[in-house]
C-alpha cells in the first residue's frame, strides 16, 4: 500500500480511538482543526515533493553509502530505525535550545488541544532543518527503499499515538516507545511544569538514557508556551510568525 493509504487509515483509526478512550472531552471540530487538516495535506504530500526537487537541485550527485551492505531486511530496519530516531531526537533537542530554530518549532507547540492530527502541525522551515541534517547520514546508511518506507510508516503511527487524545498508560513500554502519557508533558505550558523534557520521536529510550524524561502520573493543566495568547491560531499566520519575529530581533 502507498503512504497516503497508510496515512488515511491511521487517521481514521486514531479518530475512532479518541472517541472511545479520550484523555479529555473535546469537540471533533475543535479550534484550529481546519488549519491542521491543511498541515496534513501540505506536510505529508506537497512538502515532500518540493523537498525532493530541492534535493535534486542542491545535491545533484547523490551520496550512496554501503554501511548496511547485504544485511537482511530486519537488520536494515532496526539499524535505520534506531540510527535515524536518535538523530531526530538530537535535532528535536536543538529546536528547543537554539533560539532561531525555536521560532520555527513554536508552530508545533502552539497546540492547546492535543489530538493525533497535531502530529502534523509543524512549520515547513523546521522540516528543512531536519532534512538538511539527516540527508548525509541517511544516504550513508544505504538502506533499501522499502525498509525506509516501513520506518516511515512506524514513525507516523507512533507520532499519531504520542499526540493522540488518549487516556492510555502503557506500563514498562513507556521506557521504549513514545506515548501520550509522555508526550503530553513535552507540550506543557511553563506554568504547568518543567519544560524541555521528553524529546522522543519514536523511541523513548533516549530521554531515559540522557535524563530528559519526565512522566508524572497526572496530565499538565495547560499546554503551550509563554505568550501563546498573542500567537496566531491559524494558517497563514503561523507560517509567517517565525519570519516576523526574526525581523524584530
Amino acid at each position: 500500500m502507498s503512504y497516503p493509504v497508510w496515512l488515511a487509515g491511521l487517521g481514521l483509526l486514531f479518530t475512532a480511538l479518541e472517541r472511545v478512550w479520550p484523555r479529555q472531552q473535546q469537540a471533533l471540530l475543535r479550534r484550529g482543526i481546519f488549519s491542521d487538516i491543511a498541515y496534513v495535506v501540505f506536510n505529508s504530500h506537497y512538502l515532500g515533493i518540493l523537498l525532493a526537487y530541492a534535493t535534486v537541485w542542491i545535491a545533484p550527485i547523490p551520496i550512496q553509502g554501503q554501511w548496511l551492505g547485504q544485511a537482511s531486511w530486519t537488520v536494515q530496519f532496526i539499524v535505520a530505525l534506531v540510527t535515524m530516531d536518535f538523530l531526530q531526537w538530537a535535532i528535536h533537542n536543538l529546536l528547543h535550545r537554539v533560539s532561531w530554530l525555536w521560532k520555527f518549532h513554536k508552530v508545533h507547540h502552539s497546540i492547546v488541544e492535543m489530538d493525533w492530527i497535531g502530529n502534523w502541525r509543524f512549520h515547513w522551515g523546521e522540516i528543512l532543518v531536519y532534512r538538511t541534517l539527516l540527508y548525509i547520514p541517511a544516504a550513508l546508511l544505504g538502506a533499501r527503499g522499502d525498509v525506509l518506507f516501513w520506518v516511515g510508516v512506524l514513525n507516523t503511527a507512533i507520532g499519531h499515538f504520542a499526540h493522540a487524545n488518549l487516556r492510555w498508560h502503557i506500563g514498562w513500554l513507556k521506557y521504549v516507545v513514545n506515548s501520550p502519557e509522555m508526550h503530553i508533558w513535552h507540550h506543557n505550558h511553563p506554568s504547568a511544569g518543567p519544560v524541555n523534557k521528553n524529546f522522543a520521536i519514536t523511541l523513548a529510550v533516549w530521554d531515559w538514557l540522557f535524563g530528559t524524561a519526565y512522566v508524572p502520573a497526572e496530565d499538565p493543566s495547560r499546554l503551550g508556551f509563554e505568550g501563546i495568547e498573542e500567537y496566531p491560531g491559524q494558517l497563514p499566520g503561523q507560517w509567517l510568525a517565525p519570519f516576523q519575529r526574526l525581523r524584530r530581533h
